[in-house]
């Protein structure tokens, strides 16, 4: 029973990884970090359609060029050219995959989500995802369009 169990594990492990979905980004100030991969669940080409009453899985892997002892995320929708802000379910980034304090030269795995509220309009428009060292330095920002959709 217990290998049973290993096994379905491992399937399901395999079919998370199998339906992120690398998108291709704009880096739009990554000062203290360098962005590898930011992969969106499911968002198989650009721009992302999102679905309104929907969630979508958010995981960005970037290297730290320093430390710091915390990070704060922040989104925001970009629409002419004003940022309005999305929440989302946890800003600290430390409590989203991140283990704290966070050293220079490491590889990190930010993972979050982007709930699409039913009250948002349908609309097309870039968004935007930064996390924030303790000086308030972007770890990484990163820009992607969208389509919010009913």
């Amino acid at each position: 029973m217990e290998a049973l169990c290993q096994v379905l594990a491992t399937l399901l492990a395999l079919g998370a990884l199998c339906g992120a979905q690398p998108v291709k980004f704009h880096d739009c100030g990554s000062a203290a970090g360098k962005i590898i991969t930011v992969d969106i669940t499911p968002c198989p080409s650009l721009p992302c359609v999102l679905s309104k009453g929907q969630s979508y899985a958010v995981n960005v892997t970037f290297t730290s060029k320093t430390s710091s002892q915390t990070s704060m995320a922040a989104v925001h929708g970009i629409l002419g050219g004003i940022p309005i802000p999305f929440i989302i379910p946890n800003a600290d980034g430390c409590k989203s995959g991140i283990r704290c304090p966070i050293r220079n030269n490491q590889n990190y795995h930010y993972i979050n989500s982007l709930p699409v509220k039913n009250e948002y309009p349908s609309i097309k428009l870039v968004v935007e995802w930064e996390l924030k060292d303790e000086n308030d330095k972007d770890l990484f920002c990163w820009r992607i369009p969208v389509q919010i959709a009913s």
